[in-house]
This record gives C-alpha cells, structure tokens and sequence, in this order.
C-alpha cells in the first residue's frame, strides 16, 4: 500500500512537473514576446507623441470646421440655393479630410484605451497591461485586431488562473501529505531511536550483570573446592586422631589390668605368711603386704589411669570437633550450593533475556533503516515541491489579486472600445 501510495506521488510529481515545464515555456515565449513589443513600442510611441501634439491642434480647428459646415446656416442656405455646392459638401464629407478626421477620433479613443492600461500597468506593476498599452498607444493595429488581443489576454489570463488554481490545490494537498508523513516518521525515527538506545543500555548492563553473577559462580566453586580439601584433611586427621587415641586407651586399659592382677597377687603372698614365735623377729619390712609402686601417691596405676583418661578426653574432644566441623561444612556446602543454583539460574534467565533483546534489536534498527529512509524520502519530496509550491517570490493569493485586476483593466479596455462608458 506504501508503495502504491509512493507510486502514485510520483506521478502526480511527474505531471505537475510537466505541466510546470509547459506553463514556464509559454511565460518565456511571452516574456520574449513582450519585450521585443516594448521595444518596438517605444520606439514607435516617442514618435507619435511627436506627431500626437500636432495633430491635436489640427483635429481642434477640423472640428470646428465641421460644425459650421453642418450647421443649418451653411447646409440649409445650400440645399434652397446651391445645390451643386451640396454636391460638393458631400464629397467633402468623403473627402481625405473627413477620412483622417474619422481616424483622429479613432486615434483619441486608442489614447484613452493606451492611457488607462498604462495606468493599470504601472499601479499593478504588469508587464502584460504595460505591453498591451503600448501597441495600443502605435497605432498599428486596427480596432478588431486590439478587441480580439485583448478578449485573447482576457482568456489566457483565466486559463492561467484556472490552471494555477488546480496547481495550488494539487501543491497543499501534497503538501500537508508531505507534512503529515515528515511529521509521523520523524516521531517513529525518535521513537525507535530511543527504544535503540535504551534495549543497547540494558543488553549492556545484562551482560555486566552476567559477568558478575559468573564470577560469583566461579568464586563459590573455588571455595567449595577449598572447603571441601580442608573438610576432607581435617577429616582424615581427626579420624586418625581418634583411632590413635581409642587404641591407646585399650592399651593402657591393657597395661592396667597387667599391673592391678600384679600387684592384687603380690599383696597377697605377703599378707597370709605365718611367722613363728621362736623365731627371730622379722625386719619391719615385711610386715606389711607388698605393694611395690602402685601404693605410692601418683603411682604406675595412677599415672596410667590418668593417661587413659586423657586418651578419653582426646576422642571425645576430637568426636565433638568433628561433628561441629561435619555440621559446619554442610551447612556450607549446603548453602554455596543453594546459592550457586540461584545465581546460575539468574544467569540463565539474563542470557535468555540478552538473546531476546538482541533479537528485538535487530528487528528495531531494520525498522530504524527503513523509516528513516521514508523520511529522508519525504524530505526530499519537500524540497521539490518547494520552487513551485513553497518559495514563489509572490504569493498565490497576491498572484490571484493582480490577475484579476489585469483581467478587469482589459474588460474596461474593451468597454471603451465598443463606446461604453466605464462605471
């Protein structure tokens, strides 16, 4: 539909060029036409001013001879007395003299036509009224020859205004065509340019954003690699730290038993032995059941019941440090890993997002091309039409003013010449 529309501006456009191009060759051709008559003319109107101002005088005194020859003293007194000399007052009547009086009248209704263009011309600054007074002014044209030149202009001149009227009508229908279409694809070339512009902004900050949530992602990899190494360190050696620990126990456990089923045995031999009477009297010694060192403050026993109870200590202090760091590292992983989803998923809906956008983008910037070549088309379609319709040195309605009023002048022009009077 664009295209059709497009199509038939441009026809139109072709047309009026033509019919411009034709209407520019005829005001050429009568331009030229005009001022080599001006030039004829005034040649010829110096000329007869010259004579003019004679013959007026010698038109005066013929007049006055007239009216005595007419009056009934002299043509009444000669019908009743002389007819012969009738005879010869009507042959004086068609004689050169009354010819050339009949032409002088002629003359002075040519002067009052050739004044009141002249003055018509030069009030309404015309060239063609100008031209016409002149030839009138020459004389060398014969009163049918003027009437037809001036019912002829009279005709040009409408056909010219009818003509121009059309072109006026053709140039504001195309201009406010023009007009509209500059107005409606300059606001869609801002529009889309805006809309560029901000989709640009937002794939940009899509793409930082993505950068970023990227590095987030690629740091919570990197410490979850780290946790995990540590947890897994730590792991193996609390583990071993507990081994150690559990065995030590059973050997010293082990240790004790040894020593406890010693000592309960040894105490034992030496507490049921039976001393005789008469016997001499036993060191002091021996009194008493054996007891070696367990009987001691801080014996062998004691010092590995303490042992055994720091081994104790050591597991169950490892354990709980173990299940603290277990707990701690899965709620870190736990976490990480939540917000490593979240992150990449936000990442995933950015590039979907970016895809989309670009995908609008291009879409946009074709849609950009293409009005923005409508409207440098339009533009340029203004300027065409400017010189015919736009940028004329005088005004249509200026134009139409003057016309009619040349038109006017040559219509009271013809009044004079068909012995009308003018209102």
């Amino acid at each position: 539909e664009k295209t059709e529309a497009k199509a038939k501006a441009l026809q139109r456009q072709a047309t009026a060029s033509g019919d411009l191009k034709d209407t520019t060759s005829t005001k050429e051709a009568d331009s030229k036409y005009l001022e080599d008559l001006v030039a004829t003319c005034e040649q010829k109107g110096n000329d007869f001013a010259a004579r003019q101002e004679l013959r007026a005088e010698e038109l005066e005194a013929i007049s006055k001879a007239i009216e005595i020859i007419s009056s009934g003293a002299v043509k009444g007194s000669a019908e009743k007395h002389l007819p012969a000399a009738l005879a010869q007052l009507g042959d004086f009547e068609t004689a050169p003299a009354f010819v050339s009086l009949r032409a002088e009248a002629a003359s002075a209704s040519r002067n009052r036509i050739a004044q009141l263009l002249k003055s018509r011309a030069e009030a309404l600054d015309s060239r063609v009224l100008a031209a016409l007074a002149e030839r009138v002014s020459a004389g060398s044209d014969p009163f049918a020859k003027v009437k037809k030149m001036i019912q002829d202009l009279i005709v040009r001149l409408m056909e010219e205004a009818n003509e121009e009227t059309e072109h006026k009508g053709w140039c504001d229908t195309e201009l406010a065509t023009n007009e509209k279409t500059r107005k409606q694809k300059t606001e869609s070339v801002e529009t889309l340019q805006a809309e560029i512009d901000a989709l640009e902004a937002s794939s940009a900050k899509l793409t930082e954003e993505v950068t970023e949530l990227a590095a987030d992602v690629s740091k919570l990899d990197k410490a979850m690699a780290e946790a995990t190494e540590l947890r897994t360190a730590e792991k193996s050696k609390n583990e071993a730290t507990i081994k150690d620990a559990q065995e030590a126990q059973t050997a010293v456990e082990q240790a004790l038993v040894v020593l406890k089923d010693f000592y309960s045995k040894a105490g034992g031999a030496t507490a049921f032995v039976q001393q005789d009477a008469a016997a001499p009297e036993a060191p002091e010694i021996f009194d008493a059941p054996y007891k070696g060192m367990s009987g001691e403050s801080g014996g062998v026993v004691g010092m590995l019941e303490v042992i055994e109870s720091d081994f104790a200590r050591l597991e169950a202090d490892t354990k709980a440090a173990e299940a603290t760091a277990q707990k701690e590292y899965d709620s870190f992983m736990t976490d990480s890993k939540v917000d490593k989803a979240a992150k990449t998923k936000d990442i995933e809906h950015k590039e979907t997002k970016k895809q989309e956008q670009s995908k609008t983008l291009v879409v946009k910037k074709e849609d950009l091309e293409a009005n923005q070549k409508e409207l440098d088309a339009a533009v340029a379609y203004y300027d065409k039409l400017k010189p015919s319709c736009v940028d004329a040195s005088v005004s249509f309605e200026d134009r139409v003013a003057r016309r009619e009023e040349e038109i006017k002048s040559l219509q009271e022009a013809l009044q004079v010449l068909n012995g009308e009077d003018l209102p």
